[in-house]
């Protein structure tokens, strides 16, 4: 999953982004409200924490945006404002939920995945040929058995099997997984393709990746 951590305390920022790779998210950073709307527009992301106090837009600012263009994704406010009367205003602006700094790490991820799982408790298992891929616990089931896979290859078959037979590009897979401020080559995309095909054989699959030449890939029953 990824995760978009919208705060302009660095030294914050560091430790959110190191926290949550270890926990196998992928994140991106962003320091200002601005950025912030620029960034969870792309539909990119599975969750947002939220600061309150940014330059050039607040963070009720950028909820009051997001929430009046219609995205959904499930934020978190994370502030040293820790009022009850700042709670209810962040809440009934479209947050999710609210967490005073200072805060526990492990409470911090509690209600992260709460909020994810919440968001996609309806679409917990997508199912392609005899492959089902548990989007809650990472894991892949097939007739032979069943893998847990690393984040970034659960993320590349989670795109791949929720646009059946659709075509992702190699673009759109490098700016979800690996996100704008990284920069990923096609070699290394296709290492964890490879290592993903090599999986769905072992386990007598009837799905696979298809390689469509200059383009991406996509998903296709066998």
């Amino acid at each position: 999953m990824r995760i978009l951590i919208c705060e302009d305390e660095k030294q914050l920022a560091d430790i959110l982004v190191a926290m949550l790779q270890y926990n196998n998210y992928s994140v991106d950073v962003v320091g200002d409200g601005v950025s912030a709307v620029d960034y969870i527009e792309t539909g990119n992301y599975d969750g947002v924490i939220l600061d309150l106090m940014m330059p050039k837009l607040n963070g009720i600012e950028v909820l009051k945006k997001i929430r009046t263009a219609g995205m959904s994704v499930p934020v978190i406010i994370l502030s040293a404002k820790s009022q009850i009367e700042d709670k209810i205003v962040g809440l009934d602006c479209g947050a999710n939920d609210y967490l005073a700094k200072p805060f526990d790490a492990g409470e911090l991820l509690a209600r992260i995945r709460a909020m994810t799982r919440k968001a996609t408790q309806n679409n917990i298992f997508l199912m392609m040929g005899n492959a089902t891929l548990n989007v809650a616990n990472f894991e892949l089931v097939v007739a032979d058995g069943k893998i847990k896979l690393p984040n970034k290859e659960f993320q590349i078959l989670e795109m791949l099997m929720s646009r059946k037979d659709a075509v992702v590009s190699v673009d759109k897979l490098a700016e979800r997984i690996w996100g704008y401020e990284n920069e990923v080559d096609i070699t290394t995309i296709w290492v964890y393709i490879s290592n993903l095909r090599k999986k769905l054989v072992a386990l007598s699959a009837t799905v696979q990746i298809k390689v469509v030449r200059g383009v991406g890939y996509r998903m296709e029953e066998i």
